[in-house]
């Protein structure tokens, strides 16, 4: 047995119950969230309609990401996923610090999802406490995610569904309403280029709204996780990897770009703006249908957060199976979850709680930056680890069983970007905490993992085979 192929015993017992389009909406489930619906707002506010740009680069970035996992996911489906590739490519550390900064970034992201839907539920109950909110649909979806993987992903397929089938129509209803227009030449102009420029904040601005994009396109990456629990692995990855690339740039330009069409982006960040999807329909006056797209955002951040759940948990999982976090963690209840890791993967539901009701005005962008440095650590160390995967298997002449055209080059291009990304947000006053939180939580990390006890460092038995029960 080789090394990673002990890595995938190690984290055996979980219930391979999802399909190929479960595995798809999953990952479109957990990008189409609160980062479209509600980040778009906060990315307009620095790049005003040079918006598109913005999330066309982050895009592509994404796209680079979502090639080099599908490499490597094809090659070792596993629950652990790209934290067991960089252990068996780049060394134990690498893997510790990967699981570690991804877990960490997705029980914060959680945590903006639960906040955005307080913050949603406003129109309709303005005088109804925001926690009552949190509580109630906290205590439903954890629910869900602890009675079964087959619950989990039936779930978030609807929800998928759902949110897909109102973007649709929100772009042909868009699309509509501006061909439809006598003047929708004058307007098209006067919205994109009328208020101060298309780049109003220059490239600066645009620069700094693809920081946001990658917030908006993080979980994406799911897919690779969930590979773990697939029924047909390398078919499910194949399929997932080439509808949701397509679908995820599709919805989030063409929509981004029907917004700041329609309405002056400088609408569209008022102190009294909700949601921009919800803005264009209230601007535009059509009945209810700002009613009805708050429905969807609502979905859209239930549906997020439903699958943030999910790839938190079973990350922790893994940290426990490979004995870098305490073994009651790596325990799977007879429903094959790992109940006691949900347990305290829902921890980022009471930090943004607290967030919230202390900053309530600065909660969510609070919540994306100290989230961030384990986004962008995240993929940073995907691109690294893809390119060792890679130099591996070329010196050992092992055949890849799924080949992206030139994607040693794609692998490069992500993690450029990703460096300069990082690097930028030091000098961006909304988000210098991203470096300020990060730096320090790495080291912190490093030193536990030197310090902390591990039987393979004290030669001491380490029962990775072993699928304990609850």
């Amino acid at each position: 047995m080789d090394s990673f192929e002990k890595i995938q015993s190690r984290e055996a017992g979980l219930h391979k119950k999802l399909t190929a389009k479960q595995m798809a909406m999953i990952a479109i489930g957990g990008a189409i969230g609160t980062g479209l619906f509600m980040g778009s707002k906060f990315a307009i506010s620095f790049a005003g309609p040079g918006v598109i740009l913005s999330y066309a680069i982050g895009g592509l970035i994404a796209f680079a990401l979502m090639a080099c996992l599908a490499e490597m996911t094809v090659q070792h489906p596993t629950s652990g996923s790209f934290g067991a590739y960089a252990e068996h490519y780049m060394g134990p550390l690498a893997g510790f610090l990967v699981r570690y900064s991804y877990w960490a970034c997705i029980v914060l992201a959680v945590g903006t999802e639960i906040t955005a839907v307080a913050d949603y539920m406003k129109m309709w109950f303005p005088h109804v406490a925001s926690w009552i909110w949190i509580v109630f649909f906290s205590g439903t979806l954890l629910a869900v995610n602890a009675y079964s993987v087959k619950a989990f992903g039936l779930v978030e397929y609807w929800f998928s569904t759902i949110k897909i089938f109102a973007i649709v129509v929100f772009i042909l209803l868009a699309i509509s309403i501006l061909t439809q227009s006598h003047n929708a030449g004058h307007q098209l102009a006067t919205n994109l280029i009328g208020q101060g420029g298309f780049m109003p904040n220059g490239v600066k601005g645009v620069w700094i709204g693809v920081i946001i994009s990658i917030f908006s396109y993080l979980s994406i990456e799911m897919i690779a996780v969930a590979a773990g629990e697939a029924s047909d692995p390398e078919k499910a990855v194949k399929y997932a990897f080439k509808s949701t690339a397509i679908r995820l740039v599709l919805f989030y330009l063409l929509s981004l770009f029907l917004i700041v069409a329609l309405v002056p982006w400088t609408a569209l960040i008022a102190k009294d703006a909700t949601s921009p999807f919800v803005m264009v329909m209230k601007i535009v006056g059509i009945p209810f249908a700002d009613s009805i797209l708050n429905f969807i955002v609502i979905v859209a951040a239930l549906s997020a957060m439903n699958s943030m759940l999910y790839i938190s948990t079973r990350m922790l999982f893994s940290l426990s199976r490979a004995g870098d976090a305490p073994k009651l963690f790596g325990k799977i209840s007879s429903q094959g979850v790992p109940f006691n890791a949900l347990m305290l993967s829902a921890m980022g539901i009471g930090v943004a709680s607290v967030v919230y009701t202390l900053n309530p005005a600065s909660a969510f962008p609070i919540m994306i930056a100290l989230s961030m440095f384990g986004a962008l650590f995240t993929w940073g160390s995907i691109f690294v680890t893809h390119l060792f995967f890679r130099a591996r298997l070329s010196k050992s002449n092992t055949a890849l069983k799924y080949r992206i055209p030139m994607s040693r080059v794609i692998a490069w291009f992500g993690l450029l970007s990703i460096f300069s990304i990082t690097l930028t947000t030091w000098f961006t006053q909304e988000f210098k905490s991203t470096l300020q939180f990060g730096l320090p939580f790495i080291l912190v990390l490093v030193c536990f993992y030197y310090f902390k006890p591990n039987p393979a460092r004290m030669n001491l038995p380490h029962k990775e085979n072993s699928i304990e029960k609850l």
